[in-house]
């Protein structure tokens, strides 16, 4: 069920002429976007929509939120695996999309099917969603590494700021599971937001998520009211040392995304 209440599917789909390409961003390697846009409408706001209307992908936040599903990409996927095969150390799904789009099934299934094509030529992939994780992840390879993003445990918040993303106890009762089932698990806390923002125990979701493999934590960036936060860079220096700690007590790893943690003078 999506934030609507109904099972959708992309009305549109678009075409590319190729698919999996090198990834500039800190801790990625080679990248995949299937799907041009997302309708989790986040209003952070969201990079990805933000290079979108640079670089005149789309013109309008509503064209960004209905999604277009890239038609030809398994038949890209399979030419290009043996040319790009020997450079790769692992895929990621996705940095511009989210590959278990909440609600959208037809979305859920290419990336199911994309993640075991690579894996079939033995490449490992890893998955990062505001969407629900499905169970039948567990049939693919164990070095997967399958993700969600969750920046707080408050649905008010939650239906604010990303209003057609999954609810967040969802979020990682799917992860839980697939934790559970041998699969290794992470979780992303970015955009963290600031105080005047919302006040939230930075604790409280770190012990929710307590059993995955790895946390990875970010500042908010691109927003008025966290660039106008006078105490910010406190603030992330302290949300980041919080971080570190409940890592390093219960034996969990971590990254602490570049820019969080700034020297106060």
């Amino acid at each position: 069920m999506t934030g609507r209440g109904l099972i959708v599917k992309c009305e549109k789909s678009i075409t590319k002429k190729s698919l999996l390409y090198k990834t500039e961003v800190e801790y990625g390697d080679y990248t995949i976007n299937h799907v041009q846009g997302c309708s989790h409408n986040c209003k952070y706001p969201c990079y990805a929509m933000l290079l979108a209307k640079r670089f005149g992908t789309i013109k309008t936040n509503e064209e960004w939120c209905e999604p277009k599903i890239v038609e030809n990409a398994l038949e890209l996927l399979e030419r290009e695996i043996p040319k790009y095969k020997s450079k790769i150390k692992s895929v990621h799904l996705s940095f511009t999309t989210d590959p278990f789009m909440y609600g959208y099934d037809d979305i859920c299934e290419l990336s199911y099917n994309i993640m075991e094509m690579l894996n079939l030529n033995d490449i490992k992939c890893t998955a990062l969603t505001k969407g629900i994780l499905p169970e039948r992840l567990k049939e693919l390879s164990k070095e997967n590494e399958y993700g969600i993003t969750l920046i707080s445990l408050n649905e008010d918040y939650r239906i604010e700021v990303e209003p057609g993303s999954a609810p967040y106890l969802d979020r990682i009762a799917a992860l839980k599971k697939l934790h559970d089932m041998g699969c290794k698990t992470w979780v992303s806390i970015e955009p963290y937001p600031t105080p005047n923002i919302i006040e939230q125990d930075i604790n409280e979701i770190l012990c929710s998520v307590s059993f995955v493999d790895k946390i990875i934590f970010g500042r908010l960036n691109y927003n008025v009211m966290a660039t106008a936060y006078k105490q910010r860079k406190e603030f992330f220096n302290e949300m980041s040392e919080t971080v570190i700690s409940f890592c390093e007590k219960n034996k969990i790893d971590y990254h602490i995304k570049s820019g969080t943690i700034s020297p106060i003078k």
